[in-house]
């Protein structure tokens, strides 16, 4: 119980302390015409309000990653919590700050566009194909867990196709309407439903008595089947601490903010939130259920029945629907925009214009039939594509960062750290998982230095051209 409290307040002092030192070395300017204006089409460049921008960015970014992952971390015990504090603060903040505003500062890009900005050419093509792939995986997986959810929820009385045939309804309106049409006006509703939930679970978590059932800090494994923690654990929490669909998600708000001092509390301040969404969920998880029997329930289906089964015995049944519909929210919320983004991706790139609905649709129809076709692979196949995906996108947006603030001539450090740690974990994972190369854990862990190590003097190869492109740009300015 110390250790979860502890962790809730190194959060909040990280969003004051090291938020900050962030939005300092990147350097905010509210001189500057934010894209919002600059590019407003009164489709996807809408002036919005601050809290409207953060509540949409919180939902965006969410999903079912800060439910789902914690849950299935919450096997490896309490070192799950460290993951969430240290990656929210120190990796994930910082990912989702500067991703948001580097795509502010140009024009709105999305992470293909600044790739190929920042990496070249060729790493847009690769980045591209990333971001689609993370963007379908996410909403076919989100319509999947929602749908999953619901069918739990009505007690299987309503057809599993027919719950998420609604929810893909839902998703093509939201992908093809202007923003400020469905998702600025109904997200801060979903969004206090899912305040009011996630809060009403933290607070009878304590008052029911499980509270003192929360495993205190612990660097041991105990995960029932011995799963290593390096790499796993890092590819099982994604949203709550770090997670490479926010970089998809964030250049969707930087074309609604009105300036760039609302930066740090819409795109660093919301990770933040949702690290605490992440903490109360796997301190639920841990509390509630021993190991075995939290695996089994996992291994029968999806976490949805460790969800409802976590709302019910906290919350009764009135307050527990509640909670579900709470959670629910979330990957409905996240995957209508991540068909939103990969519609805005694919336009960005073949430059093609958004203004006309029939654009629109021409991008759109072909993404939500690729996405359905998805939805008859197995869930955990899926689930274990989407962490692979999710956090090489993750690492890939780390890069553009550091990319962009070493040829600023800004302390680089502060996204090199975390983008080489998470760069050696998804080469890790790759080599060694069965969907990968299937090689031995050690082969892998060698595997993954080598392939960083390249990864890196390549980068700073990279960047001396563009620092040499970028002094000879300014001569000619001057």
């Amino acid at each position: 119980m110390i250790t979860f409290f502890i962790s809730i307040i190194l959060l909040v002092i990280g969003y004051f302390t090291y938020g900050k030192f962030v939005e300092k070395v990147f350097g905010k300017d509210n001189s500057r015409k934010t894209p919002a204006y600059a590019n407003e089409d009164g489709v996807d460049f809408v002036p919005m309000k601050k809290q409207n921008n953060a509540m949409i960015q919180l939902l965006n970014i969410a999903g079912t990653g800060p439910i789902f992952g914690p849950i299935m971390g919450a096997l490896f015990g309490p070192v799950a919590f460290i993951w969430i504090v240290v990656g929210a603060i120190f990796a994930g903040g910082v990912h989702d700050y500067l991703t948001g505003m580097i795509s502010i500062r140009n024009k709105g890009a999305h992470i293909p566009e600044l790739a190929g900005r920042f990496l070249g050419k060729f790493s847009k093509h690769v980045v591209n194909a990333f971001a689609l792939l993370l963007l379908l995986l996410v909403g076919t997986v989100f319509a999947t867990t929602s749908g999953s959810l619901l069918h739990v929820l009505v007690d299987g009385q309503i057809a599993l196709w027919i719950i998420i045939g609604i929810i893909f309804l839902y998703f093509f309106l939201s992908t093809i309407l202007p923003i400020d049409k469905i998702i600025g006006k109904i997200y801060p509703i979903l969004g206090f439903i899912l305040i009011i939930g996630t809060i009403g679970v933290g607070i009878m978590m304590f008052t029911s008595g499980y509270g003192s059932s929360i495993p205190e800090l612990s660097l041991k494994n105990m995960h029932p089947d011995e799963v290593a923690i390096f790499p796993i654990l890092f590819l099982t929490i994604t949203c709550g601490a770090l997670s490479g669909f926010h970089a998809t998600q964030s250049p969707i708000i930087s074309r609604t903010v009105k300036n760039e001092s609302q930066g740090r509390y819409i795109f660093y301040g919301m990770m933040i939130a949702e690290a605490v969404i992440a903490m109360i969920w796997a301190a639920a998880s841990m509390s509630l259920f021993d190991g075995n029997t939290l695996n089994n329930m996992i291994n029968a289906g999806t976490p949805s029945a460790v969800v409802n089964d976590v709302s019910i015995r906290l919350l009764g049944a009135i307050g527990g629907t509640i909670a579900v519909l709470a959670v629910i929210v979330l990957p409905i919320t996240s995957g209508d925009t991540a068909f939103r983004a990969a519609r805005s991706v694919i336009a960005d790139y073949i430059h093609f214009g958004q203004k006309k609905w029939t654009n629109r649709l021409a991008i759109a129809i072909p993404l939500f039939v690729i996405s359905i076709i998805l939805t008859q692979i197995d869930f955990n196949i899926l689930w274990r594509y989407f962490s692979w995906a999710n956090q090489t996108t993750a690492a890939l947006a780390l890069w553009i960062a550091t990319m962009y603030l070493l040829v600023k001539g800004k302390q680089y450090w502060i996204s090199l750290i975390p983008a080489l740690f998470i760069t050696d974990m998804v080469f890790v994972y790759i080599l060694n998982a069965q969907i990968g190369f299937s090689l031995p854990m050690n082969v892998s862990h060698i595997g993954g230095i080598i392939l960083t190590t390249a990864f890196t003097v390549w980068f700073f190869w990279k960047a001396k051209q563009n620092k040499a492109d970028q002094i000879e740009t300014d001569l000619k300015v001057a």
